[in-house]
């Protein structure tokens, strides 16, 4: 088994944790043509990105 060999400072300690958080405000827009909602940066389910139709499904 893996032993430490000195204790990590709480400062260490913080920064290892630093990625653990949990995003709980996840931002979500309207579509202006179709009014569905989807993430910022993504497109929608219709296949929509910015407006424009980018997949025909």
């Amino acid at each position: 088994m893996a032993v430490q060999k000195s204790k990590k400072s709480r400062s260490k300690r913080g920064m290892r944790r630093s990625h653990n958080k949990l995003s709980v405000n996840k931002i979500l827009l309207t579509d202006k043509k179709s009014g569905k909602k989807y993430l910022y940066h993504n497109m929608t389910s219709d296949g929509f990105y910015k407006g424009k139709k980018i997949i025909n499904k």
